[in-house]
Order: C-alpha cells, then structure tokens, then sequence
C-alpha cells in the first residue's frame, strides 16, 4: 500500500536514476526546493496537485488501482469538468 513516505522515496530514487539533482527537479516542475525536500522525506501535508507536477516532470504517472487490482479511470464526466464544459 502507498503511503507518503513510500510515494516521496519513489520519487527520489526516479530523480536520482535520472541523474536530476534536488534543484534541477524542482525547478523542472515548478515547485520549490523546500517543497521537493519535504515531498522526498515523506511530509504528509504536501499538496497533491504539485505532487503530480513532480511525478509528470519525472516521466511518471500515478495509477490507483482497485481492490481487485484494475486500474480505476475516472468517470467520463469528470473529462468534461476538466474542460470546463
């Protein structure tokens, strides 16, 4: 199971496979350097949204998946939203 320390460790070891230092990642994804440090130690109060700016400049991308083990795609309406229709 995912937790924020597992998802922040995730993310460093991306960073560092990928050769990025801390600063270099953050200003990749458009977050701050303090923001990045606490993401990578496991802070639990870190915004979401930035979480997935960090995990989008890595190359990656979140999946949730079911108790079943399926993938959940959002609800075709929340597309919609999204495009402010």
């Amino acid at each position: 199971m995912l937790n924020v320390t597992t998802i922040g460790a995730i993310i460093r070891d991306e960073r560092k496979a990928l050769g990025l230092r801390q600063d270099e990642l953050a200003a990749a994804s458009g977050v701050g350097l303090r923001f990045l440090v606490e993401l990578e130690r496991g802070k639990s109060t870190v915004q979401m949204g930035k979480v997935l700016d960090v995990l989008a400049a890595l190359g990656c991308d979140l999946q949730i998946l079911g108790p079943d083990g399926d993938a959940i795609a959002p609800h075709p309406s929340a597309y919609a939203k999204m495009a402010g229709e």
